[in-house]
């Protein structure tokens, strides 16, 4: 894929940390192989723990995006694991998860089947809720995580996805440039069995059109009756934010968008040390994972 797909590099300069409990593992099959980090925090109490499943963006690497979501340390501190896969060049010159590949966009397929399996991999190597499996993304990372959320809406409880497109916006490499700048021409496909999303979106987001969020929220809406409710704020930085919350009447599934005004292609309340983040946003890994740990499936995939 050609490199102008990928985000224009900051220059951040990434911060050289002791990850002690990041575990480098790798998984594989018939589509393909990809290695990830995997941090491990020390267990306080029995019982299995949630996992998050985090697709760094384009000319990112799984420990920059580690170091500018300070995942690791939202993970020690409230308890959960977190799978940091990592996108070779052999698979794609920008390091660009393909989300925009018919070819990668379809369950049992591609680099939804080897992330799907990943995932899987951690659950069965270590105590893991199957009920808290969740998975989120940055630009391409996030447009992935879309993929994710339509092709294995059994495996994950919720989906986050931070300057993102829905799955489907794009079917090749032009158009995919195109979705980037304008959304996509056509609406992509309704979600059959929505999964609860929380999205960011910088509404002055150069890279990735702040039209893709509300894409992405039209996606997932349920055919039923839906609350919505809107607050407004300022993050700590000092950027003012619009979240509208959607909540689906005599159901469990909600979600949430957080429009960043005057937010770009990055992710917000991110550690300077890690690229493409935002200091000044509000928290997106914090209200992430809040929102995360309000929806949880039942054995039978359903939500509640």
């Amino acid at each position: 894929m050609p490199r102008h797909l990928g985000i224009a590099s900051t220059n951040a300069r990434v911060q050289s940390i002791d990850r002690p409990r990041a575990l480098a593992r790798r998984f594989g099959n018939v589509a393909g192989s990809r290695a990830y980090d995997l941090f491990v925090p020390p267990r306080r109490s029995s019982g299995p723990l949630p996992l998050v499943v985090m697709l760094h963006g384009c000319s990112q690497s799984s420990r920059d995006f580690a170091i500018g979501t300070r995942m690791d340390g939202l993970a020690e501190e409230q308890g959960f694991l977190v799978a940091y896969p990592d996108q070779p060049r052999s698979a794609n010159m920008a390091k660009s998860w393909n989300w925009f590949r018919q070819g990668d966009q379809r369950r049992g397929l591609g680099e939804p089947s080897i992330l799907a399996g990943l995932t899987r991999q951690v659950m069965d190597d270590f105590d893991v809720d199957p009920t808290r499996v969740y998975v989120a993304g940055l630009s391409s990372g996030g447009a992935a995580a879309a993929v994710m959320a339509m092709t294995y809406p059994d495996l994950y409880a919720a989906v986050g996805i931070h300057s993102g497109l829905a799955c489907g916006s794009a079917e090749s490499t032009s158009a995919a440039l195109m979705a980037m700048r304008r959304g996509a021409l056509f609406r992509p496909c309704q979600a059959t069995q929505p999964v609860p999303t929380i999205v960011f979106h910088g509404d002055r987001d150069r890279t990735v059109s702040p039209v893709n969020g509300d894409q992405v929220i039209a996606q997932v809406k349920p055919d039923a009756d839906v609350s919505i409710a809107t607050d407004q704020g300022h993050s700590e930085g000092g950027m003012a934010y619009t979240r509208t919350i959607l909540t689906e009447l005599h159901s469990a599934w909600s979600s949430e968008q957080w429009v960043l005004h005057g937010g770009g292609h990055a992710w917000a309340g991110g550690h300077p040390s890690g690229s493409h983040t935002d200091p000044n946003g509000p928290d997106a890994s914090r209200e992430m994972l809040r929102f995360f740990l309000s929806h949880a499936m039942d054995g039978g995939s359903h939500r509640h």
